[in-house]
Formats: C-alpha cells, structure tokens, sequence
C-alpha cells in the first residue's frame, strides 16, 4: 500500500475485530484508496456475543432497527471506509441490512461508544 498506487484494498474490518483501524484504514485514507470491508459481523460472532439482548437506546440515534444495522453502520461510519460487503444467504437480511443504507451514521464518538458496548458484552 505504502509502494504502490492502488485503486482499493478489501479488509476484515467490524465491531468485533477492529485491528485494521490502527493502521491500514489510515494509510488507505491517506493515498486516497478505496476500502472494502469483507466479514462486518464477524463471521456471525457479533450476532452470538449480543444474542438476544435487546437494542440499547442509543441505537435509535443513528436510525437504527436491528443489531445488523449497529454492526453495519459502525463500519460504515469510519471515514475510510467505501462499502461493506456483508453478505446474507435470506431475503430478508438483505432487507434488514439495506436499512443501514439509511438515516444518520455514527460520528466518532458513537463509533466509540459502540465499541465499548460490544467489547463489554463480548467479554461476558
């Protein structure tokens, strides 16, 4: 990325494995190259550490319906980053997902907040 000029990258990148933030999400910004993100929930790991938990308030905020909007729009809402890639194998995670396409994105600070929301129940 730091020798070449190209035109995207496609990352592992979501709430639940942010590890590309550190470095390549910035120098990706920085030479002005696109970024796909592959696996925004992780596999379906995001979805088992929420389980059935209930929305926090603060989903609302950012437009957001369902758990799968949160982990979409926490992706989407880095600056660096062009589309997700989320995948789905129903109709209607599809149309859950297209709802992320929707409303407000989290700013930097709800970006924070998301993370920490996930950290804590991941950990539990």
């Amino acid at each position: 990325m730091r020798r070449e000029a190209l035109d995207f990258i496609q990352v592992d990148y979501a709430v639940g494995n942010r590890g590309a933030e550190a470095r390549l999400l910035p120098l990706a910004a920085d030479r002005g190259m696109a970024v796909l993100v592959n696996l925004p929930f992780g596999r379906g790991t995001q979805f088992r550490a929420v389980g059935s938990r209930p929305l926090p308030a603060w989903a609302a905020e950012i437009d957001c319906d369902s758990w799968a909007q949160v982990f979409l729009k926490f992706v989407l809402g880095n600056p660096a980053v062009t589309c997700a890639i989320p995948g789905s194998t129903q109709s209607a995670h599809v149309e859950d997902n297209l709802g992320a396409a929707r409303g407000r994105l989290p700013d930097a600070a709800m970006r924070q907040a998301i993370a920490r929301y996930f950290d804590a129940v991941a950990d539990n």
